[in-house]
């Protein structure tokens, strides 16, 4: 068995630390982000890993910054054989990726080269990808460059949310690291320099590009739609007697008709877009749950002729 130090900060983390941990890897020290303010009190709130962390035993540490000799330090401190590295949140310098015995080893959302960056998973549907895969790799200094030790291909489906993307990567990047560290262990994990050609950066998602923009066809905007449900959740705004109204889509189907760019064709939840339409399937109000269209319906009448208010397309 390896001695690891585990290094992550969301609840996309998580299944690969539960993993190595029920796999008998010794865990030697959890690295997360510090406690930041949220929720409607602004307290303080640890991190999904740093929670579970501590519900398994395991020494939690929350360094602001890894560019301190002291930090620095007292990672080396650690005696790792490995680093296992999920969407921490900072950057590792040198004296990190070089203080493991056996390296630092990144799980990423995509096919590397394809969608290196911070929003892999987001940017895999907003293209239309019909492929994408989780990655294994050993670390260097450069933004997702290192050498991939293994990948894990996964099909993507037009009705697929990053949300189920997400939790459909978390879930089979954990088994994939446990395959790697094994492999590790025997000394057998062969990792291959990615390819020159086929790279693209998945930029963090920016909430400006939330705003559904209807003169696009109606594959993007399905594309968008799901690329960006649940969070930060594509949007377009209408008016109604004298007032603004946002509405939020989390998901959406290609369906028949054409018009003028935003405009319900029906009362059933149609809309045209720059080329053919698109039919609401799941929605939110600003400040209510999510709800399927019909629900919505009952209670708000979205009819036929009615305009949404078009984004900027230089946005975009």
């Amino acid at each position: 068995m390896l001695r690891i130090v585990f290094m992550g900060t969301p609840d996309f983390s998580v299944p690969t630390l539960a993993a190595i941990t029920q796999a008998g890897h010794t865990i030697a020290a959890v690295y997360s982000q510090p406690p930041r303010p949220a929720g409607r009190g602004m307290h303080e709130q640890k991190s999904p890993v740093h929670k579970f962390a501590e519900t398994a035993g395991i020494p939690v540490l929350t360094p602001r910054s890894l560019r301190d000799p002291a930090a620095q330090a007292a990672f080396s401190a650690h005696g790792a054989d490995a680093a296992v590295v999920v969407a921490y949140g900072l950057i590792l310098p040198r004296s990190i990726l070089e203080a493991p015995r056996l390296g630092c080893f990144n799980l990423h959302a995509s096919a590397l080269p394809r969608w290196r960056g911070a929003a892999p998973i987001q940017r895999a549907i907003m293209a239309g990808d019909k492929e994408t895969a989780a990655s294994i790799m050993r670390m260097d200094e450069g933004l997702d460059t290192g050498p991939v030790c293994a990948h894990m291909p996964l099909s993507l489906n037009p009705d697929m949310t990053a949300g189920e993307l997400h939790d459909l990567m978390a879930a089979r990047g954990a088994a994939l690291m446990v395959d790697a560290l094994d492999a590790l262990e025997r000394g057998t994990l062969a990792c291959t320099p990615q390819p020159a050609e086929g790279v693209t950066y998945a930029a963090k998602i920016e909430k400006a590009e939330a705003q559904i923009d209807w003169t696009r066809s109606a594959v993007e905007v399905r594309n968008q739609i799901h690329g960006l449900s649940p969070w930060p959740g594509a949007y377009f705004e209408i008016v109604q007697d004298g007032r603004t109204e946002r509405l939020k889509v989390l998901r959406a189907e290609i369906a028949d008709g054409s018009g003028d760019s935003g405009t319900f064709l029906d009362d059933a939840g149609r809309i045209a877009c720059g080329s053919g339409a698109v039919r609401l399937i799941e929605v939110q109000r600003a400040g209510k749950r999510p709800m399927g269209l019909g629900e919505l319906l009952r209670g708000f009448a979205l009819p036929a002729g009615l305009r949404a208010i078009v984004a900027d397309a230089a946005k975009h």
